[in-house]
């Protein structure tokens, strides 16, 4: 039988393992977008890992009442905007690192977010996370004078969609079965970007070796694994927990980057993305106090 702290430790390192996968599906994308449309891409990737993750959760689904199909698709439906806004990014985005620091904004936004459309109280990190991360994207953007690039503008309004997503999908999971929810809103994304799609890109006439191995990998590394590792793993320890270890994707994305496609970022990119990793810390600190103590 595994005792509290057993439990604990594998749960640590399988949400660590979900970091490394996540992180490394930012360079899956960026490589399987040299064959494919964005939107029709993340289409594809997002309806295949919704199917894969219908099997595994397949009895949970046969119980769903009309309303908890109908909360999964409505927050399904948002995810797939927010999606289909990064793709847009990551198509056009020169330094993945950079993009994946602006994404992580979400955390920092949810509680404003939260505020501005629940009215739910912020506490006092959140205020001091608020401007941190503001300055560190004022870093990214304003190397040059105020020209954010196209790519930084994409992400930071993904960031916006996917704060909303985060805290309807907490919502929603309260009465949802996690493997259901996750089934039901990944194919939604995929619906959504592939109708996106079909209205505004031209879809290739030949899908070639490396265009499909990109789009496996995505699928079942970048995707289906990684929710289905997260699922578990969140079942075994606490939401605050967990949210400590998600801090560190957007380092590991960085990394792969720069060993990956050899992105280099200026004093000012390194100044903000660290600006943005200091709000997130600080947006979770009793998170992290608490992980420090059990630590």
């Amino acid at each position: 039988m595994s005792t509290p702290s057993h439990s604990m430790l594998k749960a640590d390192l399988l949400l660590l393992v979900v970091t490394v996968l996540a992180a490394i599906s930012w360079m899956f994308s960026k490589e399987a977008l040299n064959g494919f449309p964005p939107l029709l891409f993340i289409g594809v990737r997002f309806l295949f890992a919704g199917l894969l993750l219908a099997g595994p959760g397949w009895k949970s689904l046969q119980r769903l009442t009309p309303q908890q199909w109908k909360a999964s698709s409505a927050v399904g439906i948002l995810f797939g905007i927010a999606m289909s806004t990064w793709i847009m990014g990551l198509f056009s985005a020169t330094n993945l690192g950079e993009g994946s620091f602006i994404t992580s904004l979400a955390v920092v936004l949810v509680p404003l977010v939260s505020w501005i459309f629940f009215r739910d109280r912020i506490s006092r990190a959140n205020w001091i996370a608020l401007p941190l991360a503001f300055a560190g994207l004022a870093l990214l953007s304003l190397q040059h004078g105020f020209r954010p690039e196209l790519s930084q503008v994409l992400f930071f309004i993904a960031a916006l969609l996917l704060s909303l997503t985060f805290i309807l999908n907490g919502r929603a999971a309260s009465h949802v079965p996690a493997l259901a929810l996750s089934s039901i809103q990944l194919s939604i994304v995929g619906i959504v970007a592939l109708v996106l799609s079909a209205g505004f890109e031209d879809w290739p006439s030949v899908w070639t070796g490396d265009m499909w191995w990109w789009l496996f990998l995505s699928v079942t590394v970048g995707t289906a694994a990684r929710f289905f590792i997260q699922t578990y793993a969140q079942s075994m320890t606490s939401p605050s927990h967990a949210a400590v270890i998600m801090i560190v994707e957007p380092v590991w994305t960085s990394l792969f980057a720069a060993m990956w496609f050899g992105e280099r970022m200026e004093a000012s990119q390194l100044a903000g993305c660290g600006l943005i990793f200091l709000a997130l810390i600080v947006n979770r600190w009793k998170a992290v106090r608490l992980w420090l103590k059990r630590a």
